[in-house]
C-alpha cells in the first residue's frame, strides 16, 4: 500500500522506472514550506541520512510501500546544506555514499547550445563518463543524447543493472540526460537503460564511452584520459612544418590481430605494447613512414575486420586499454613514424546494444530505408542532415587527433556517402531536394569535417578512399573541393593489377593499361594503394595474382612493386605484400612469416626495403610528385617489347630515369633517351640477385652518347634490360673541364 507523500502523477511513473525528472522529487526537496528527503532505492533494507552539519546524529527514513521508495521529514536541514545516505543492504551490509541527487547540473547552457548546434567539436570531453570531482566528492558524470526516451538510466556493477535506482536529470529541450554518481570509479562497468517514447524498455552502449567491451560482451568501462604523459613532443611539434606533398609517405597496412599472432599462447593477437615491441622495429627496418591501422574503434564481430564499428570513441579492448594503445603511437612518433588510422563515418552497424534505434527512433540514421540502409552490407547510414550526428563525428574524428596524437585518418567508403544512389536500382533512393544524386548532407559534413580537423591540426592528413571521378576531391573547399589531403587512386590499381595478371606475351596489347593512370595522375593528391581489398574474397595474394612459374610470379612482383614506387604518387601496400605471402589474406590467422627464411621472399621483403630507401632519399622519387614538373614521359609507344621509360625529377632538377620491361625477355643494347649528358648512374635493378633475380645489369650505370638523339631526346644510353624488371639510373653531370693555368 502506497504511503508516500508523493502524488499518484509522480509515485506510479517513479516506481515503475518512467518517470521523466527524477531531480524534482528525488534528494532532500522543499514540499509545503517542509524539508522532506526522499530515496528510491529498491536494492537495499533502510536508509538514513546524516546531515554534514550534525554528523553524530541518524535520521532514518520510513520505507513507503514495498518498492524501494524511502522518505521522512527533515526539519533540522538547512538550505544548501550537504548530507550523506546511510544504506543497509538485505544481507545487514552497511555503508555511506553521497547522494546523486543533491548534485546540480553539469553541463552548462553553452555546451547543450553548441552541441544542438552542431559546433561543439570538444563535445567528448563533456558527454559520456567522465571521471570528475565536485566539490570535495569523487565520482562520474555520465551523459547521454537521447531526446525522444522517457526515461533513461546509468545501469552498471554498482547498482546492479537496475535501472531504477539511477534515473537521469533531462537537461530540456537539447535532449541530453546526465547524472553524476559519487563514489563511482575508473573501471566500472556501465550502460544506458533506456525507456523509449512507446514504452520499451532496453540496454545500450553509450555513444562517447572511451573504453568498452567486445564481442558478446557489451558494457562499457570508465577510463581517465587524463593522467597519460605523452613523449612525442618533438613530433608533433615537427609535423605542421612538413610540406606534404614534397614529402615521402610510404604507408604500410596493418590488421592488429593477424599481422603476427602468439602461437605459443593459444595463438592469440598481440597487444598493444607487444606490437609495438615487434611491430615498430620491423616498420623502421623496413623504411615505410607510416603505419596505417585498419580501424581499431570497438566493433562486436571480428569478421568485420573493424569496419562495423559500434563504439567510436573507443580503442578495441581486444588488445588492451586505451593508454596502451597511446603507448603505441608514442612510441611510434618516437621512432620517427606516422599513425594513420581507417575511420568508418559512412555507416554503422544494426546491433542491438549500438547506435541504431538508439532512443527507440532514428536518431542517429535515417528512417527511411532509401536513406538509412546500405542493402550491400546490412548496415545504417548516418543521418548527416542532423547537427547532433555531425557534431558527434566530427568530434570524433577531431578526438583522435587530440586524445591519441593520430596523424591521420583514412576515411572509408566515401563514395557510398557522396551518392545517393550508390549501389541502389531505380526506385531505391530518393534525389535531393534539386532532384540529383549527390548526398547533399554528407557533402558538406565531409567538407567541414576536414576544415575542422587541418585548421585544429595543422600537418595531419585527410585521405579518402573514394572510387569514383567525384571531382576535386583532394582540393581545398575554398576551390570547391572536397577539402581531404589525399586521395586512394583506385583508378591505378584496378589498371595495374588486371595488367599484371595477365601473361607477359598478351601485355603489348594492353600497353594502354599502364599508362592511362598518367593522363589524370596529377588531378588530385594521390596515394597507390595495394590494401586489404585486394587479397580477401577469393581474389588472392598479390604474389598469387602474377602469371608465369614460381621464379616469374617474384619476378613479376618484384617488376610491379618497382613501378608503382617510381609511378608518381605516395605508396600503400598491406602487410605480407612485402615479402610474397601467398595464402589469401584471413584476418584470424597470422601472416606466414616462416616464409621470408626462403631466398625468393626474403629477396622480395629486400627489395620493398631498398625501394623505401631510395623513395625516402632520393628527393626525385616525391618531390613534385602531383605536377608535371616532376614527371616525363620518354617512351610509352614500344608497346612490341612491352616496355615503357620515363624521368622523375627533384625541384632542383635532379633526374632518375626507369625503364620497365614487363616481359621474360632480356633485351641486351636497348637505347633510351635522356635530357643530359654525364653518367647515368644504376641505382635500382630489381633483377638483382640481392632480390633473387638472375643479376642482368649495367654494371654499376652507364655513360651517356653525347651525339646520339633518340626518342625526342637529345642524347641517350645504351642499355642491357633484364628481365621482367625495372632499372633506374640516377643522372650524375659531367665535371666541367678545368683549363691548365700552368701553360702549354
Amino acid at each position: 500500500m502506497k504511503h508516500s507523500l508523493l502524488s499518484d502523477d509522480d509515485y506510479y511513473p517513479l516506481i515503475e522506472a518512467r518517470h521523466c525528472d527524477p531531480f524534482r522529487i528525488l534528494g532532500i526537496r522543499r514540499v509545503d514550506e517542509r524539508w522532506v528527503a526522499r530515496v528510491l532505492r529498491p536494492d537495499v533494507q533502510s536508509v538514513s541520512v546524516i546531515l554534514d552539519a550534525n554528523p553524530s546524529k541518524k535520521h532514518p527514513l520510513s520505507p513507503a510501500d514495498g518498492n524501494g521508495l524511502f522518505e521522512c521529514i527533515l526539519p533540522e536541514f538547512k538550505a544548501g546544506g550537504g548530507y550523506q545516505l546511510e544504506l543497509t543492504a538485505h544481507d545487514g551490509t552497511t555503508w555511506r555514499e553521497r547522494d546523486p541527487y543533491a548534485f546540480s547540473p553539469v553541463l552548462g547552457e553553452v555546451d547543450i547550445y553548441l552541441f544542438n548546434e552542431g559546433t561543439h567539436y570538444d563535445i567528448y570531453k563533456k558527454i559520456g563518463a567522465h571521471v570528475k570531482v565536485i566539490g570535495d566528492v569523487p565520482g562520474v558524470h555520465f551523459a547521454v543524447w537521447a531526446p525522444s526516451a522517457q526515461r533513461v538510466s546509468v545501469v552498471g556493477d554498482f547498482n546492479n543493472w537496475d535501472g531504477r535506482i539511477h534515473p537521469m536529470r533531462k537537461l530540456t529541450p537539447s535532449g541530453v540526460w546526465e547524472i553524476f554518481l559519487p563514489g563511482v570509479h575508473e573501471g566500472a562497468h556501465y550502460k544506458f537503460e533506456i525507456r523509449s517514447g512507446v514504452g520499451d524498455v532496453f540496454l545500450k552502449t553509450d555513444p562517447y564511452a572511451f573504453f568498452a567491451q567486445h564481442g558478446t560482451s557489451t558494457g562499457c568501462i570508465v577510463f581517465d584520459l587524463a593522467r597519460y604523459q605523452w613523449g612525442d613532443q618533438a613530433w608533433i611539434e615537427k609535423r605542421p612544418k612538413i610540406d606534404p606533398y614534397n614529402s615521402p609517405m610510404s604507408i604500410y597496412e596493418v590488421h592488429i590481430g593477424s599481422w603476427q599472432r602468439i602461437t605459443e599462447d593459444g595463438d592469440r593477437s598481440l597487444s598493444y605494447l607487444e606490437l609495438g615491441d615487434r611491430l615498430i622495429p620491423y616498420v623502421k627496418e623496413m623504411g615505410f613512414t607510416h603505419i596505417e591501422l585498419m580501424p581499431v574503434m570497438e566493433h562486436p564481430f571480428d569478421g568485420s575486420w573493424g569496419y562495423q564499428v559500434v563504439n567510436y570513441y573507443a580503442p578495441t579492448s581486444r588488445f588492451g586499454n586505451p593508454d596502451e594503445f597511446r603507448n603505441f603511437v608514442d612510441r611510434c612518433h618516437q621512432e620517427g613514424i606516422g599513425v594513420i588510422l581507417d575511420w568508418v563515418p559512412g555507416h554503422f552497424p544494426k546491433d542491438a546494444h549500438g547506435l541504431a534505434r538508439f532512443d527507440g527512433t532514428c536518431l542517429f540514421e535515417h528512417e527511411d530505408p532509401r536513406l538509412g540502409e546500405h542493402q550491400d552490407w546490412g548496415t545504417l547510414i548516418f543521418n548527416y542532415g542532423r547537427n547532433e550526428v555531425k557534431n558527434f563525428l566530427i568530434g570524433n574524428a577531431l578526438y583522435w587527433m587530440d586524445e591519441f596524437h593520430i596523424d591521420g585518418l583514412r576515411v572509408d567508403a566515401v563514395a557510398s556517402m557522396l551518392y545517393l544512389d550508390y549501389s541502389r536500382k531505380e526506385g531505391e533512393w530518393i534525389p535531393n531536394c534539386f532532384g540529383g544524386r549527390e548526398n547533399l548532407e554528407a557533402i558538406s559534413f565531409l567538407k567541414r569535417c576536414n576544415e575542422v580537423a587541418y585548421e585544429r591540426f595543422p600537418g595531419v592528413a585527410m585521405i579518402a578512399e573514394e572510387s569514383t571521378s567525384y571531382p576535386g576531391v583532394s582540393h581545398p573547399t575554398y576551390n570547391n573541393g572536397l577539402g581531404f589531403g589525399f586521395k586512394w587512386n583506385m583508378g591505378w590499381m584496378n589498371d595495374s593489377l588486371r595488367y599484371i595478371s595477365k601473361e607477359p606475351i598478351h601485355r603489348r596489347y594492353h600497353q594502354s593499361d599502364v599508362t592511362f593512370s598518367m593522363l589524370y595522375a596529377f588531378h588530385e593528391h594521390f596515394i597507390l594503394v595495394l590494401s586489404h581489398d585486394e587479397v580477401v574474397h577469393g581474389k588472392g595474394s598479390l604474389i598469387d595474382k602474377m602469371p608465369g612459374d614460381y621464379w616469374q610470379k617474384f619476378a613479376n612482383c618484384r617488376m610491379f612493386l618497382s613501378w608503382m614506387w617510381a609511378h608518381p604518387g605516395k605508396k600503400l601496400i598491406f602487410q605480407g605484400i612485402e615479402f610474397g605471402q601467398f595464402a589469401e589474406w584471413k584476418h584470424a590467422f597470422s601472416l606466414d612469416w616462416h616464409l621470408t627464411e626462403s631466398p625468393a621472399h626474403d629477396g622480395l621483403r629486400r627489395l620493398v626495403q631498398h625501394l623505401n630507401w631510395l623513395y625516402t632519399h632520393e628527393p626525385s622519387f616525391y618531390e613534385c610528385d602531383d605536377s608535371y614538373e616532376g614527371f616525363e614521359w620518354i617512351d610509352f609507344n614500344d608497346a612490341d617489347n612491352t616496355v615503357w621509360s620515363f624521368m622523375r625529377k627533384s625541384r632542383t632538377g635532379a633526374t632518375i630515369v626507369f625503364v620497365v620491361n614487363a616481359t621474360p625477355v632480356v633485351r641486351e643494347g636497348y637505347r633510351v633517351g635522356v635530357n643530359a649528358t654525364g653518367f647515368y648512374e644504376e641505382i635500382l635493378n630489381s633483377d638483382s640477385s640481392t632480390y633473387g633475380g638472375s643479376n642482368v645489369g649495367n654494371y654499376g650505370g652507364v655513360d651517356a652518347c653525347e651525339n646520339w638523339s633518340w626518342q625526342s631526346q637529345p642524347h641517350s644510353i645504351q642499355i642491357n634490360l633484364p628481365p621482367l624488371s625495372v632499372v633506374a639510373f640516377k643522372h650524375i653531370p659531367a665535371v666541367p673541364q678545368v683549363a691548365n693555368k700552368m701553360g702549354k
